[in-house]
């Protein structure tokens, strides 16, 4: 995330201007997103006038233009790389990050989250507290069907907020990780930041 002496929205060297509040008075963002640095890795944090819409990790050569092209699909074409728009969640990552928050506070938009099972699965697991953790049944029953465990596991796969919206913290009822969209290290990291699981050490899986 941002060094200590970066100002907030402040390009990077190489990067090009920030030309949001233009483009905000002129009417033609839609979507403004930053791609950040994070202890987990690159990600894209997307947001709409409503709120946050996307934290995506960025893994593989493309990852960015992916990102890019299914936010133009699935919400609008006027995708703006626009950092000062996303002050507030890039913040917020990195207090969670540093370890000095322990809930989000930001504005989220949640058209990307399929309505029904889906939406009640991810609206049961924002709720889950830092340093928790739950089952896959569990939250499968907060959302209305106990049986309906592996339905729960796809639905947190789908989430769009991860992190913000932390399927991190749902594991198999042994204890078991489970399956992570971004993958089981970042899962683990995840879960170290908020003292469930020991920090990894680097070089050992």
């Amino acid at each position: 995330m941002r060094g200590p002496s970066e100002r907030a929205g402040a390009p990077r060297a190489g990067e090009p201007p920030d030309i949001t509040d233009a483009l905000m008075r002129s009417g033609l963002i839609d979507v403004s997103y930053v791609i950040e640095d994070s202890p987990v890795g690159r990600l894209l944090l997307a947001a709409t006038d409503h709120g946050l819409v996307r934290v995506h990790y960025l893994i593989g050569e493309d990852a960015v233009d992916r990102a890019i092209e299914g936010l133009a699909a699935k919400v609008s074409p006027r995708v703006v790389r626009a950092p000062l728009r996303l002050d507030g969640p890039r913040r917020e990552l990195e207090e969670f990050f540093a370890g000095r928050r322990r809930e989000f506070e930001i504005a989220l938009d949640p058209r990307l989250i399929r309505p029904g099972f889906t939406r009640r699965v991810l609206e049961q697991t924002a709720r889950i507290p830092f340093g928790t953790t739950v089952s896959y049944r569990t939250v499968a029953s907060l959302a209305g069907n106990e049986r309906a465990f592996r339905a729960a596991g796809s639905a947190l796969g789908s989430n769009p907020l991860p992190i913000v919206v932390p399927c991190h913290r749902v594991l198999h009822s042994g204890g078991g990780l489970g399956g992570y969209t971004g993958g089981l290290d970042i899962k683990r990291r995840l879960l170290a930041i908020e003292g469930v699981l020991p920090e990894p050490v680097p070089g050992i899986g």
